[in-house]
């Protein structure tokens, strides 16, 4: 795919990595399937970094802009889904 990820390059190079890593899994949703607890980590870790709604919003929107992914609809998904499930969407 050609975008960029959505970043606060104040955050340090880990936190990027991570963030990242975070939206990869939700690429890895809609392009083949992930466990719910893969994905859920990264969510956690993303939360760490971006603990706030209103900046999560603007980062996982402008991530689908550019991307055409909904991380909102995979965190749904993965929410009700059971433990142990693959968390798979289409596009």
């Amino acid at each position: 795919m050609e975008y960029q990820y959505p970043m606060d390059f104040e955050w340090s190079t880990e936190e990027i990595v991570d963030v990242i890593h975070f939206f990869e899994a939700v690429e890895k949703a809609y392009e083949s399937k992930i466990q719910k607890e893969e994905l859920m980590k990264a969510y956690r870790r993303f939360k760490e970094i971006v603990p706030g709604k209103a900046d999560e919003k603007n980062y996982t929107d402008e991530f689908q802009k550019s991307s055409g992914y909904s991380a909102y609809q995979v965190i749904k998904a993965a929410k009700n889904a059971e433990d142990g499930a693959w968390i798979q969407l289409k596009k």
